[in-house]
């Protein structure tokens, strides 16, 4: 069993709760960022703890905030000095057209998919540093094609991606820095139209809808493969080989 640690942002629900569980499984400790979702959250938190003992703190920040990442960073370093991984999860995915997209919007966005991630990751560089750890972000296939109507959240998880790359680079390998850009893993909690959804896997070449352990394999990958520096994996069934 190792002693590494780990932050998940957005690690209560969907794919962050099973990234949670699954380092778990692998004996890091985990650090659960979390917004409103506490019940889910705690949840989560008595279901480790009770597989072996103080394995899993919680800690609940609006990403939408600016101060959130001073504030997640601060009560991680009330843990621990060094970190072993962080995972830039938490996203927002609302629907922005062009014609009727406010600033406000804009903001939200922005701060929660780009900004949040930046100065999180920034804050624990000297933790990370310490334990020559990664950063992975979770990215989107959209940013290479767009999706029609998210016009901001594409231009923010875009940016996701360029500093990704940046951090990669400027690291000079002292922390790794790559990411994961899901397809079709799950649907949105608010999308049921069955004729969108065929739509969608008509354009997969697997033919089907991918699995959170889909994710979950490749965060493992990125942690074993020590050479892995700035890269973005497509993680989508060749969804993005149609055009």
């Amino acid at each position: 069993m190792n002693n590494k640690s780990a932050l998940i942002t957005g690690g209560a629900h969907r794919i962050g709760a099973a990234i949670c569980r699954t380092l778990h499984n692998s004996g890091f400790t985990i650090y659960l960022h979390y917004g409103q979702s506490h019940d889910a959250a705690k949840q989560l938190q008595q279901e480790l703890n009770s597989k072996r003992e103080a394995s899993c703190f919680i800690f609940s920040a609006e990403l939408a905030d600016s101060l959130a990442a001073k504030n997640i960073s601060d009560w991680l370093l009330e843990h621990i000095q060094k970190l072993d991984l962080l995972i830039n999860n938490a996203s927002c995915f609302d629907a922005t057209p062009w014609q009727n997209a406010s600033q406000e919007q804009w903001q939200k966005l922005l701060t929660i998919n780009t900004q949040s991630p930046f100065f999180l990751t920034q804050s624990l560089l000297p933790a990370l540093k310490k334990s020559k750890g990664q950063v992975i972000n979770l990215i989107d296939i959209h940013v290479e094609r767009g999706l029609q109507d998210h016009p901001i959240y594409c231009a923010s998880k875009a940016a996701l991606k360029s500093l990704t790359l940046s951090l990669a680079k400027d690291m000079k390998g002292g922390v790794r820095c790559n990411g994961i850009s899901p397809g079709a893993i799950l649907w949105p909690d608010h999308d049921s139209d069955a004729s969108v959804q065929q739509e969608i896997l008509q354009k997969i070449p697997m033919g089907h809808l991918g699995d959170v352990d889909n994710i979950t394999q490749t965060v493992m990958f990125l942690i074993e493969n020590d050479y892995v520096n700035g890269q973005i994996i497509n993680v989508d069934g060749g969804r993005t080989l149609h055009s």
